[in-house]
């Protein structure tokens, strides 16, 4: 069987819906034909035991969500921070004072994110994707074979079926086959850390209040979940993570409580745990031949700013910009010239928030007892600088730079 699309999408997890969404979804006004490909069911992405993560949704992926049909389905499940705040700690457990806090008041256009569970999430993009007459889905079978030629690029499954479009957009994960396949190199290196992932229930509210306390080993991130819950993003080395993913689930706990701290009274697990290696990654080139890469397979972040979906949402809404303008103009989706402009576009933005990221990894990591004190003197300077303050307010509600119509709540 053969098959011809516009896009064929590579990849059914969160930015390969939100790709189908953001090309051929029912609130798009000019939708183009996508095909969804994936080796493994979509709908167990959103069953309850996936893999434990929640995610910050940026003030503009938001706006995104809401074009594209999807947040009046979630928003019941997110939860708004309205406050965010910052300690540096030499030691798990010790007094951690406050060194930075974003407040309402440094949050002039509302909650710069919210957050909420990628299983909520996930569900509420497939059902939308599930409605729409322009997206076909082409799933259970993994890909066997990428062509990538002058005219047409074209997917083999396992079946024997071939699917041809004028672009891919590989949405496909970290080890993305499609961007092996035309030999996109990988720039960057892993860390000696995993992240753990976990959701916790509390004793007392937490008030819409997110923390980040940043240790020797890493960022050990407490996120506000709706009811006394939060997620847990907590950064060690990768030693002592997979001895902690062993415990027996009391002295889990234990070393659980002794990071969280008594804020919030009693504090016990409510899901699975979860680890996932972490790594700095970005592709040497964001397209190749009719190929445009987003998400992970383009760029793997340090979780420490919870940006790497977002970033990747950044992604999706330029690249439906580049591919919805030149359709309007009847030009070849998969072009040269379609693909400078969306690798020409992103590239800027993901390199300097990769080693944002890095550097501020790096940075916090540091035990040097003059480093500790220059680090900590920085961020209770910025926190006395209301207009530096509303810069970083900003950066973290995604609302600076160029913006795609998409991050302006706008479809194509």
């Amino acid at each position: 069987m053969d098959q011809r699309s516009d896009i064929i999408v590579i990849g059914a997890a969160l930015n390969g819906l939100a790709a189908a969404l953001a090309l051929g979804g029912r609130r798009v006004r000019r939708p183009l034909d996508v095909t969804l490909v994936d080796a493994r069911d979509p709908r167990g992405f959103a069953s309850n035991a996936f893999d434990g993560r929640a995610t910050a949704i940026s003030a503009t992926a938001r706006r995104m969500f809401e074009a594209l049909g999807v947040w009046d389905k979630v928003s019941h499940e997110a939860e708004p921070m309205a406050e965010i705040i910052v300690t540096d700690s030499a030691t798990p457990g010790e007094a951690r004072p406050v060194l930075l806090h974003f407040g309402p008041e440094d949050m002039a256009g509302g909650p710069t994110a919210h957050m909420i569970e990628n299983r909520f999430l996930y569900a509420a993009m497939l059902a939308e994707a599930e409605q729409s007459p322009h997206i076909r889905f082409a799933v259970g079978q993994p890909v066997e074979g990428f062509h990538f030629a002058p005219g047409l690029a074209a997917v083999t499954l396992a079946g024997g079926a071939e699917l041809r479009a004028e672009l891919i957009a590989a949405a496909d994960g970290r080890n993305s086959p499609a961007r092996e396949a035309a030999g996109i190199k990988l720039v960057g290196w892993p860390y000696d850390q995993m992240g753990l992932v976990a959701t916790v229930a509390h004793e007392l509210p937490h008030r819409g209040r997110a923390e980040e306390h940043f240790t020797p080993s890493g960022p050990f991130a407490i996120l506000p979940l709706p009811g006394n819950r939060s997620s847990l993003v907590w950064s060690e080395r990768t030693e002592d993570a997979r001895r902690m993913l062993e415990l027996p689930l009391p002295a889990f706990e234990e070393e659980l409580r002794l990071r969280f701290g008594p804020h919030l009274g009693a504090v016990k697990l409510v899901s699975g745990r979860h680890g996932y290696p972490l790594a700095m990654y970005v592709a040497d080139r964001f397209t190749g031949p009719r190929l445009a890469l987003v998400g992970d397979a383009a760029h793997v972040l340090h979780p420490l700013a919870g940006l790497g979906f977002n970033l990747g949402l950044r992604d999706v809404a330029a690249l439906a910009d580049c591919v919805h303008d030149a359709a309007a103009l009847g030009l070849d989706l998969g072009s040269e010239t379609v693909l400078s402009r969306y690798a020409s576009w992103r590239r800027f933005d993901t390199v300097t928030t990769a080693a944002a990221m890095d550097g501020m990894n790096r940075l916090f990591a540091n035990t040097n007892p003059a480093l500790t004190l220059l680090r900590r003197a920085g961020l209770m300077a910025v926190n006395r600088m209301g207009g530096l303050k509303a810069v970083f307010a900003s950066q973290a509600a995604g609302q600076s730079g160029g913006l795609p119509r998409l991050l302006r709540g706008e479809t194509a």
